[in-house]
């Protein structure tokens, strides 16, 4: 999924890294995120923008879930 959003963003011209991590390691790295893509259901709330993951899996919803994210990335930019 990382390698396919990292395509997608290149694609839009979004300069934006993207980091697949377990989930263990998700809390150390989202300091300084932009947003988070999740592929599990958490009950955890989360201080950034959070997009379904699955969307990019399936392609369902990819759209609604890819705008969300540049939305995200590029209100983190200024």
């Amino acid at each position: 999924m990382a390698s396919k959003v990292t395509r997608l963003l290149k694609e839009a011209k979004v300069d934006a890294t993207v980091e697949a991590v377990d989930l263990k390691s998700v809390d150390r790295y989202l300091n300084g995120a932009a947003a988070y893509i999740t592929i599990v259901r958490e009950k955890k709330e989360r201080s950034i923008p959070t997009s379904n993951g699955i969307a990019f899996l399936t392609g369902v919803g990819q759209d609604q879930e890819f705008q969300k994210l540049v939305d995200a990335i590029k209100a983190s930019q200024g």
